[in-house]
């Protein structure tokens, strides 16, 4: 009858018996209560069990709640990947506060800008950072956070800059403290600033529940499986390094700490420590491929890794087989806590040579686990493309695991979000099968006489090459055509070639008008994540003077 209650709404309301907020600090507390004695983390012949993991992340949480840091409160972290940078992934939200992991390679005026913006109350540094955070901190407008010291005794050099050091900090603080809950799973976790191009960075903020259904969608994407040995390859402060702090936490894992990607120190812990899992760019496989000590498959450990961004090159999915790590390509952004996507393998694949294998796992793919979609969508009408590999949209997001939005910046975030999805600015289509492929960044795509060509593309090319160990490819000016391809060629060690060789090993390999009109040598400017800097390379042949005729 019209007016009825529903009655499956009557008693039968959220109780603390019921419900409980959804947060990824509780997957310390199992495994610390289940595994007490089990390794969680070794690092330059220090090694901590999960209890002991427990113990420090609660003192460490006791002292920032003594110097009243609480909910609403940003701490920002400037270390590598140590130990304490793991520890403050759950430290930090379990004192209510918000962690901002800063990019190590940052400069002064970039984290005094994310520090005022963010309203960092305080900072931890590692002595190899004394010397930046010493002059962001000069440039700050605002307030300046007060500075905790974090000593790593494998680096040699730095100086003190706080006004204590972390374990002294840590010994203060009340090992029985009891952990402060988010009161709502949408509560802020953690503040991350994009890498911005032009202009100031944006401030994506994430939420427990993203954080907690991220982590666990990371176990279901990888196989992680019970107590898998994870590898830090990949940048902490990176998307609060994939949600992998709190992914191996929930797996019972062990961080295997490294301070910096150093190949023959990679494949001397993957043997010593048996790792299982490791996460990277394409960049940093490609450095492991081509490292004069790599291992042959037969001689390898078996090794599952995570690559993420746009496609990586055929050449180097192949390679990692090589050397014994079999990845699993994965896509995302830091406004959906790093991977969301995952090109999730069908049965036969490993029956397949190894160049068809390649192509079909050099995919986007389809939606993580806990994510509820991505697709390629028209931004027009906003209605998803055709599965016919050839009609181009842009790649959007939905689900929880997509960030609260951008810090002080409606603006922006109503954008991000228009028609309900979160635009990623990146163009591509979908295959038959629903998986996204991704062609380009919407700024990347160059447009050659009416005729797009996908930058992706020709790099995939320029990476067959023997001689090429990294590559890029931007728009040049051209006064006939308003712009050609223009490739960036970083070369393998003692390998040598010609721009008229690059130029004819494309040709043989793709339409004349792909092909690249200029090769230009040398280093090519990457982040600390391994994502080549393209905005330095548009830049230095004025991209932005290229008309697309």
């Amino acid at each position: 009858m019209a007016g009825t209650q529903n009655q499956y709404g009557v008693g039968l309301g959220k109780t603390p018996a019921n419900f409980v907020a959804l947060t990824p600090v509780s997957f310390l507390a199992r495994t610390a209560a289940i595994y007490p004695n089990h390794t969680s983390t070794v690092y330059e012949g220090r090694t901590f069990t999960w209890s002991q993991t427990y113990t420090r992340c609660r003192r460490f949480a006791s002292y920032l709640a003594g110097r009243n840091i609480g909910q609403g409160d940003t701490v920002a972290a400037m270390l590598p990947n140590i130990p304490a940078m793991n520890e403050a992934h759950f430290a930090v939200p379990m004192a209510g506060a918000v962690l901002n992991a800063l990019n190590i390679r940052l400069d002064a005026a970039s984290i005094a800008f994310q520090l005022d913006h963010g309203g960092a109350k305080i900072i931890l540094v590692d002595p190899e950072f004394a010397g930046v955070i010493t002059d962001a901190l000069a440039l700050m407008k605002g307030e300046k956070p007060d500075v905790i010291d974090v000593d790593d005794k494998a680096f040699a050099g730095g100086k003190r800059i706080g006004q204590i050091e972390y374990e002294e900090a840590l010994a203060q603080g009340d090992e029985n403290f009891i952990a402060r809950m988010p009161p709502d799973e949408w509560d802020a976790i953690a503040l991350s600033y994009t890498s911005g191009t032009t202009g100031n960075p944006k401030g994506v903020v994430t939420h427990h529940r993203g954080a907690y259904l991220n982590a666990v969608s990371n176990i279901l994407a990888a196989n992680l499986g019970a107590h898998p040995v994870y590898l830090w390859t990949l940048p902490m402060f990176h998307c609060n390094g994939w949600c992998f702090p709190w992914t191996v936490a929930a797996a019972a894992g062990i961080n295997v700490c490294l301070r910096k990607v150093d190949p023959a120190k990679i494949f001397e812990l993957i043997k010593e420590r048996d790792v299982t899992h490791m996460c990277g760019a394409p960049i940093v496989y490609n450095t492991l491929i081509n490292a004069p000590n790599a291992p042959k498959k037969s001689d390898a450990r078996a090794v599952v890794g995570l690559i993420a961004g746009a496609a990586p090159p055929v050449a180097v999915l192949e390679g990692a087989e090589r050397i014994g790590i079999k990845l699993t390509h994965v896509y995302g952004l830091t406004e959906v806590y790093g991977p969301a996507s995952v090109c999730a393998e069908q049965p036969g694949w490993d029956d397949l040579a190894a160049d068809q294998r390649a192509q079909l796992k050099r995919r986007q793919g389809v939606s993580y686990p806990l994510q509820e979609a991505i697709t390629v969508i028209d931004p027009d009408t906003m209605r998803e493309v055709p599965r016919d590999g050839e009609t181009v949209g842009e790649v959007m997001f939905r689900g929880n695991i997509v960030m609260k939005g951008y810090l002080k910046n409606e603006k922006a975030t109503d954008e991000a979000f228009a028609g309900g999805w979160f635009h990623t600015g990146d163009l591509g289509v979908l295959d038959e099968h629903g998986y996204v492929i991704i062609k380009d960044r919407s700024k990347d795509i160059i447009i050659s006489g009416g005729e797009n060509i996908s930058s992706v593309e020709v790099e995939d090319v320029l990476y067959k090459h023997p001689a090429v160990l990294f590559a890029a490819v931007v728009a040049k000016p051209d006064a006939k055509w308003g712009e050609v391809p223009c490739a960036f060629v970083e070369l393998k060690e003692n390998a040598q070639t010609t721009e008229a060789d690059i130029i004819a090993f494309c040709r043989a390999q793709m339409p004349g008008f792909k092909t690249p009109k200029a090769v230009v040598f040398g280093p090519i400017p990457k982040t600390s994540t391994g994502k080549i800097q393209k905005f330095m390379l548009r830049d230095q042949v004025h991209s932005a003077k290229a008309i697309s005729a």
